[in-house]
């Protein structure tokens, strides 16, 4: 493990003692997040009947789909990094729209669960599936071996629907141990090579070790936390959309 993500282990270290708590207070205390992958049909602004946000023409549509760091846990709707995401593209001049998927809460396997039906939800085929799971998996300490069959699951179907997938990867926390951490790290660049997906290695990057860019909670992002992923992100996004362009 680089010295980077040793530092990062040692961050998530600190909020292992957070993830006892239930995922029905942690949704009882969100102020606002999306109530079910039904809700995918709005925009990332909140919009939902047709107008002039709905994908038309050479518009892209990317789909977040992941747990409470894509759902916008703590933050208005607004706030959330696809809402963020979408703001960002835009200003640097792409037709864009980013569809909030994420549901706080989720692993591995209740994300598998739900994908056909949240792409059948859409208006039309996404042009960049943005799928961002493993983390619950790990804070609950669920085997490896199963976070890596979902999300090759989740990979093996977008892939046969001909969507590009770019996967935001999380990292082991230090006291899940040695063995755990060699199984669980290398998931994401697996499934990147594999599946020929673009890969972010470690999604809270550059804000987990910054108390100030985080919640309380040290799980979630602030919103100035989530504008630090989204300058980071935005680039490798930006280049797997000009290459589904090609």
């Amino acid at each position: 493990m680089s010295n980077r993500l040793v530092s990062y282990a040692g961050a998530l270290l600190l909020i292992q003692g957070l993830a006892g708590c239930s995922d029905e207070n942690k949704a009882a205390q969100a102020p606002r997040e999306p109530a079910t992958a039904a809700m995918v049909g709005t925009g990332a602004a909140g919009t939902g009947a047709a107008g002039p946000d709905q994908p038309v023409g050479d518009t892209r549509l990317i789909l977040a789909f992941g747990d409470s760091l894509y759902a916008g846990y703590g933050l208005r709707s607004d706030q959330s990094f696809p809402a963020r995401l979408e703001r960002s593209l835009k200003a640097k001049g792409m037709t864009v729209i980013v569809r909030n998927a994420g549901v706080s809460g989720n692993t591995t396997a209740a994300g598998l669960s739900r994908l056909d039906f949240t792409l059948e939800g859409l208006e039309r085929k996404p042009d960049l599936v943005m799928v961002n799971l493993g983390g619950n998996d790990m804070l609950r300490g669920i085997d490896p071996k199963e976070t890596r069959a979902n999300l090759t699951a989740i990979c093996k179907e977008l892939k046969r629907r001909g969507i590009p997938v770019l996967l935001t990867g999380m990292i082991a926390a230090p006291n899940m141990g040695r063995d755990y951490a060699e199984a669980f790290n290398p998931i994401y660049a697996d499934l990147a090579n594999r599946y020929d997906a673009a890969l972010y290695p470690f999604f809270l990057d550059g804000v987990v070790t910054d108390k100030s860019l985080m919640q309380a909670d040290r799980v979630h992002p602030t919103a100035q936390g989530i504008d630090v992923i989204v300058a980071k992100l935005e680039p490798l996004v930006a280049k797997s959309l000009e290459q589904k362009a090609r």
